[in-house]
């Protein structure tokens, strides 16, 4: 018997989650801010902005309605941009009236705060309405779920219980789930990988190869591990799904927003302009600065990010940049 679930955010990956479910044989209800996209998704069964050439299933109803989308649910899936979350969170907690499992899918970190997503929705839910929290993440483009392209994922929660269920939720012959504890590492790695994929897109615009590429994805991942070891996580984490795997799919196609910004920096874009013309949150614009500031916190040295921080932030010149990269003093890997 399917259960009756709530996707809170219908861009692209909101809407390939919303497909999985529903083809999972679960009732699924999808909240959107935006009244017209409700009235597309409703009366058109698509998402252009998003996904041009996907088709709802008829089963899925948009709404408008917080409320309204969370009715009788036992689960909720939140996936809007990470600046959204906190504020998202605390209207849950003024409608929720019982129990659910939160499951979240976005990657990012509080640009403010710098808290990973499960800290801010533990901050602003109470412990009485939330059975557990998940975090659903790993190497995964929406274009490819909703074309059922072979995915494999990791719902990671500090409660094994939660994330089996959100397991049995997603499963199925083309969309693998895999379960991890280790929800510091899982949410860590799919944060930052955002930012090394930036960097792999300037590498990409500015004409660089295959040794480039390699070399700074290995070496992202190296910071990567660096600053989330840190902060509690297993550096294990980092060689599965969500760390590695995110990290590879991330930074070798044009399919991510965050490599698709990179590619037009290092085509010689502004930052301003860029993100004027992509249309959708790039996650790892406002991760950058929250990695660049808890590196300095907590004294670990993340050269990659810093030089995409410089460019970002300090408007550096690309080429410059890089050139700085490789001539650091050289050192053991």
């Amino acid at each position: 018997m399917g259960r009756k679930l709530a996707v809170l955010g219908a861009g692209s990956w909101g809407s390939a989650l919303a497909n999985v479910l529903t083809e999972n044989g679960h009732h699924v209800s999808i909240w959107t801010r935006d009244q017209a996209q409700k009235n597309e998704i409703n009366s058109s069964h698509t998402n252009k902005h998003y996904l041009p050439e996907f088709i709802f299933p008829n089963e899925i109803v948009a709404t408008t309605d917080l409320k309204k989308a969370i009715e009788d649910v036992e689960a909720i899936v939140i996936v809007i941009p990470t600046s959204g979350i906190r504020e998202l969170a605390q209207r849950l907690n003024t409608i929720l009236d019982r129990k659910v499992t939160i499951v979240h899918a976005s990657k990012g970190l509080e640009r403010e705060t710098h808290k990973r997503i499960s800290t801010i929705l533990e901050e602003e839910l109470s412990s009485e309405s939330v059975t557990g929290i998940v975090a659903l993440s790993g190497p995964s483009h929406a274009e490819e779920v909703i074309n059922r392209d072979l995915t494999t994922i990791t719902a990671a929660s500090v409660d094994t219980e939660s994330a089996r269920y959100v397991q049995k939720l997603f499963i199925n012959d083309y969309f693998r789930v895999y379960t991890n504890t280790d929800i510091v590492g899982v949410e860590i790695g799919a944060a930052l990988k955002n930012i090394i994929a930036i960097g792999a897109g300037i590498i990409a615009g500015l004409g660089y190869g295959d040794n480039a590429k390699a070399g700074l994805v290995t070496r992202g991942l190296a910071e990567i591990s660096r600053l989330g070891v840190e902060m509690g996580a297993d550096p294990l984490t980092f060689m599965g799904l969500s760390g590695v795997g995110d990290l590879i799919v991330t930074c070798t196609s044009p399919h991510s927003r965050n490599w698709r910004a990179g590619y037009q920096l290092g085509k010689g874009e502004a930052i301003q302009t860029v993100l004027d013309n992509m249309g959708m949150v790039v996650e790892g614009v406002s991760t950058t600065q929250a990695a660049f500031e808890l590196a300095r916190e907590h004294e670990i040295e993340m050269p990659i990010t810093e030089a995409i921080y410089d460019v970002l932030y300090k408007d550096a010149e690309v080429k410059y940049v890089i050139l700085n990269l490789m001539q650091r003093e050289g050192k053991a890997e």
